[in-house]
C-alpha cells in the first residue's frame, strides 16, 4: 500500500467531555465496535471497581478516576474501507491537567461528549478553548437521550452560545427518557428504533426518505407529527452541513444517542470515519511539513511515568507527522543533536502493548525514555525541524512544596525536574528564597506529584497554600525597564524549569493592573516548548 492510501486510511481523534457526560463509556462502545475489546466493563466508569485502561497509577485507582490520558489504537471497516483509528483519551475529571489540553496538539478532530440533562459545561468550555487555537474539526455527541433532558433545540442554542461553534444536526431524537423511541437519520434518511434492553448491537433500522410516509405512523403513533414540525422547525432553522466549514472548526455535526446502551454510536463512529479529515500537513518553526512525504518525522507531545510499574518505565508519546517509521530506524534528536536508534517503539491496543513494526503519519508510538525526551522534542530522519504549537499553558493553581527531610533536596530536585518535563505540573523556583512553586491547572496534580515524589523518588513532601493566583512568563525588548521590574517585584518572580522568567501574580486584577503599568514588558500566557 503507497503511502498516500496509508495516511488517508487514518484518524488520529480525540475525545473531550466535562466529567460524567458519558465519555468513558463511548470509548468502550468505540472499541468494541473496533474489536480492540471483547466486553463491556474493559474500560471503566467512575467508581467502578474495574479499573479503566488510562488508570496506570495507585492514586487514580484509589479515585477511581482517569489522571493520565491515554492512547488507544484499533481498525474499524465501513462502507468497504478499512479505517485504523487512533483514539486519545483524555482525562475526564474537573482534576485534569495540561496533559489533558497537550493531547489536543497532538489529533487531526475531536469527538466532543455533551450530556443531554447539562448541557456545555466549564471543561468542555476549557478543551474547547484548545481546540480552537488549532481550528480542529470537531464532531458532538448528545449523549443520555435515554434519561429525561434539556430540550433538543435547548442544547444546540447552549452549544452555539458558549462554545461559538455553529451546530448541524445530522440525527434527531423522538422523545427523551421513558419516552425514548429512537433517532431520525438526517444524515441517511432512516429511522433507528430504540427499545430498552434489547440487544445492544442490534436495533432496528428502517429507510425512510419521506417523512409523509405512512409508516413512520405506524412506527411512533403521535410522536410521528412531533418528529416532522420539529425537522421542519430545523430546516428552516438550522444551517446545512458544510464540509469546508467543519475542517476549519466553524461548525460542528451533532448526533443523539445514549452511550451506555450503545444507541446511536455506530451511527457516530460510521459518519466521524466518512467526515473527520486524515492527517494533514502540519506547521513546523522552518516550514509545513506534508504528512505523505517520505521522510519520517514526530514530535512527542507526552511523557508518561511508570505505565508498568512491573517495569518503572517512562515512555515519550509521539505523534508522527510525515513518512514511515519502521522498527529499528535511526532518527536525529535535534535538540540534543544526536543520532538514536529506536528497536522497540509501542503501541496501545486497550489494555495490551505492542510492538510497532511501522507505523504511519497520524499514529502514535511510544517509545522508551531514560530521561533523554522531552514534551516537544522532535525526531527526523533528515533535516532538523521544530513543531510549532505544543505550548505550555501558564498554571491556574499554585502550591509551594515542603520537604520533610531537608538532606533529600537533591533527590527533590531530580523528581520535580523530571515530573515537569512529562508536563503533568509545573515547577517553578523562587528568585528569592529559592523556593519550590508547584503550577497546575488541576488541584489533583498537587496531590499526584507528592504521591509519585514519594514512590518513585522516595522523597516525603506535602505542600502549602501560596499567595499566588495567576502566572505569565515575561520579556522585554527594553533592558532598562525590565531590570527595573525585576528589581521592583522581586519577591514576585521565579523561574521554570526551562530558566524562563516567570511573574507570579497573587490576583488577577494584579496581573491585568501590572501588564497596564508595564506597556515595555510582555507577558505570555503560553509558552512554546523549546
Amino acid at each position: 500500500m503507497s503511502l498516500k492510501q496509508e495516511v488517508e486510511k487514518r484518524r488520529t481523534f480525540g475525545i473531550i467531555s466535562h466529567p460524567d457526560a458519558g465519555k468513558t463509556t463511548l470509548t468502550e462502545k468505540l472499541l468494541l465496535f473496533g474489536g480492540a475489546i471483547q466486553m463491556a466493563g474493559a474500560v471503566k466508569a467512575r467508581k467502578a471497581s474495574r479499573h479503566a485502561t488510562s488508570d496506570w497509577m495507585k492514586i487514580e485507582q484509589e479515585r477511581g478516576i482517569s489522571v493520565a490520558s491515554s492512547v488507544m489504537k484499533f481498525n474499524y471497516a465501513h462502507d468497504g474501507r478499512d479505517f485504523e483509528i487512533n483514539l486519545l483519551d483524555t482525562p475526564g475529571h474537573q482534576d485534569f491537567s495540561e496533559d489533558t489540553y497537550r493531547v489536543l496538539t497532538a489529533v487531526d478532530s475531536a469527538m466532543m461528549v455533551i450530556d443531554s440533562g447539562n448541557g456545555v459545561e466549564p471543561q468542555t468550555e476549557k478543551l474547547m478553548e484548545v481546540c480552537r487555537m488549532r481550528n480542529t474539526p470537531i464532531v458532538t455527541f448528545i449523549n443520555k437521550l435515554d434519561r429525561e433532558g434539556l430540550e433538543p433545540l435547548d442544547l444546540l442554542a447552549d452549544i452555539e452560545e458558549k462554545l461559538q461553534i455553529e451546530c448541524t444536526p445530522l440525527s434527531w431524537p423522538i422523545g427523551m427518557g421513558k419516552a425514548f423511541k429512537g433517532v431520525y437519520s438526517l444524515y441517511k434518511k432512516e429511522l433507528q428504533l430504540f427499545k430498552a434492553g434489547a440487544d445492544t448491537s442490534n436495533f432496528e433500522t428502517v429507510q425512510i426518505t419521506d417523512l409523509n410516509d405512512p409508516k413512520l405512523d405506524e412506527l411512533l403513533g403521535t410522536q410521528a407529527d412531533e418528529l416532522r414540525e420539529e425537522i421542519e422547525l430545523l430546516e428552516g432553522a438550522a444551517n446545512p452541513f458544510d464540509l469546508e466549514h467543519f475542517l476549519k472548526g466553524n461548525q460542528t455535526p451533532v448526533f443523539f444517542g445514549s452511550a451506555i446502551n450503545n444507541f446511536g454510536v455506530k451511527e457516530l463512529l460510521d459518519a466521524f470515519v466518512e467526515l473527520a479529515p486524515h492527517p494533514g500537513p502540519r506547521e513546523a518553526v522552518e516550514r509545513s511539513v506534508d504528512p505523505e512525504e517520505k521522510d519520517f518525522s514526530a514530535f512527542a507531545f507526552k511523557i508518561q511515568a511508570n505505565m508498568d510499574p512491573a517495569h518503572r518505565d517512562r515512555i515519550a508519546f509521539f505523534r508522527i507527522c510525515s513518512g514511515k517509521f519502521t522498527k529499528g530506524m535511526t532518527v536525529r534528536h535535534h535538540r540534543l543533536g544526536k543520532d538514536v536508534k529506536i528497536p522497540n517503539a509501542v503501541i496501545f491496543m486497550s489494555q495490551d502493548r505492542a510492538h510497532v513494526e511501522e507505523a504511519y503519519a497520524g499514529d502514535i508510538i511510544g517509545i522508551h525514555n531514560h530521561g533523554t525526551i522531552r514534551i516537544g522534542d522532535t525526531f527526523t530522519t533528515r533535516e532538523p525541524l521544530k513543531f510549532a504549537g505544543i505550548p505550555n499553558f501558564a498554571p491556574e493553581m499554585f502550591r509551594r512544596i515542603r520537604l520533610k527531610d531537608p538532606m533529600k533536596r537533591k533527590q527533590l530536585h531530580k523528581g520535580l525536574i523530571q515530573l515537569s518535563e512529562e508536563g503533568a505540573v509545573q515547577v517553578f523556583r523562587t528568585i528569592l528564597g529559592g523556593d519550590y512553586i508547584l503550577g497546575a491547572v488541576g488541584v489533583l496534580q498537587f496531590d499526584v506529584t507528592v504521591a509519585r515524589l514519594n514512590a518513585e523518588y522516595k522523597v516525603d513532601a506535602d505542600y502549602t497554600a501560596t499567595d499566588f493566583q495567576t502566572a505569565r512568563w515575561i520579556e522585554s525588548d527594553n533592558e532598562k525597564r525590565f531590570a527595573e521590574f525585576r528589581r521592583l517585584f522581586e519577591h514576585s518572580l521565579a523561574e521554570d524549569a526551562d530558566g524562563y522568567l516567570t511573574y507570579l501574580a497573587p490576583s488577577v486584577w494584579k496581573l491585568n493592573y501590572t501588564i497596564e503599568q508595564w506597556p515595555e514588558i510582555m507577558f505570555h500566557k503560553t509558552r512554546e516548548q523549546v
